[in-house]
């Protein structure tokens, strides 16, 4: 992976069992409340992690954005960083959770994501075939599927709701990265059987 000057990485480190933190670097444009929004914590808590007594940031300046890991939760969650070409829907599916659960625990409000970002996850859950694996058995033939081509004014949402299937379902089957729909486009909507 290429590093380029200036370029903000975000790097976990295990601070004791109570809380992990990352260490984010201060950009153009930043201001506590959007880079507490950002990582799902209030501003009170960046000031007192990193003992602030004004709100005034310098660009460059490193900050310590806690994650807490609340031992009262029923189930425990393990953190992940976003990788390059990652979504919302591969990382769900590689920790065994829906992307609207994913959603829900990390609070997001978009589905937008950027390199860096610390997701919570569940926790010990490995999948033992490799993400986008496939395995074939004896006397495999390719599947046939019933196809759509996109027109003006489609979305996932009406060609889901059309063919009766979910939109994860024509990710999925369409190994989409996001929701963006070209006209002309050919979808898989379903295998024949």
């Amino acid at each position: 992976m290429n590093l380029s000057i200036g370029q903000q990485l975000m790097i976990p480190i295990n601070v004791d069992d109570d809380f992990n933190y990352v260490i984010y670097s201060v950009k153009v444009g930043d201001n506590l409340y959007n880079i507490a929004k950002k990582n799902g914590v209030t501003v009170a808590q960046i000031k007192e992690f990193n003992n602030l007594t004004s709100d005034l940031l310098t660009i460059g300046q490193q900050l310590k954005i806690p994650i807490f890991n609340n031992s009262n939760d029923s189930e425990k969650y393990d953190t992940y960083v976003v990788k390059s070409g990652d979504n919302l829907y591969k990382i769900a599916k590689n920790f065994g959770m829906s992307v609207e659960e994913l959603i829900k625990l990390n609070n997001l409000k978009t589905t937008n994501l950027f390199v860096g970002q610390v997701l919570k996850v569940k926790q010990n859950y490995y999948s033992d075939i490799p993400l986008g694996a496939k395995c074939y058995g004896e006397g495999y033939q390719k599947p046939n599927y019933v196809t759509y081509t996109v027109k003006k004014g489609d979305n996932l949402y009406t060609i889901a709701k059309k063919y009766n299937t979910s939109v994860d379902n024509l990710i999925e089957l369409n190994n989409l990265t996001n929701s963006n729909l070209s006209i002309g486009q050919i979808l898989k909507i379903k295998e024949i059987e």
